[in-house]
């Protein structure tokens, strides 16, 4: 018994429990990939948002940089939370996905016809939508903790 003890299996180790210990304490590639994906759009939006403080006028960057501010916040907590399997992404994921579909919504309603448009519903069809949908099924699926796992 001794020996175990001073012994501690290696990767080679033929210790099934501590194996199975060790993958069950490794996050998913799954949910790494989806929270590197969340968090990577969060902080996407953050030069964004001095875009758009810097172009448009007064009135308006105050509503689109707070509408965009929330959108990163929600994402970037969501998206650590996912990264380190902790079940309490779930009400920043929704919150994501409300933002992102309130904001291709406003988005196609406020912009001009023609070019604009066109800008308007490819961001809402190539970025705002799929991960707002990503966001939705995140948020109705629990992710399970590391500990749960064994």
């Amino acid at each position: 018994m001794a020996l175990i003890a001073f012994n501690s299996p290696s990767d080679s180790g033929s210790y099934s429990v501590v194996r199975a210990a060790r993958d069950a304490a490794r996050p998913g590639r799954p949910r790494r990939l989806l929270g590197r994906i969340l968090t990577g759009a969060g902080l996407a939006l953050l030069p964004w948002l001095g875009y758009l403080a810097g172009t448009l006028p007064p009135a308006e960057a105050a509503a689109w940089v707070a509408l965009d501010a929330l959108e990163a916040a929600a994402l970037l907590t969501a998206g650590t939370r996912l990264l380190r399997a902790d079940p309490r992404h779930r009400a920043p994921a929704l919150a994501a996905a409300l933002l992102l579909v309130a904001d291709a919504c406003l988005d196609l309603a406020t912009a001009a016809p023609g070019a604009e448009r066109i800008t308007a519903l490819a961001m809402a069809v190539g970025a705002e939508l799929p991960l707002a949908a990503l966001c939705a099924y995140l948020a109705s699926r629990p992710v399970r903790a590391a500990r749960d796992r064994t």
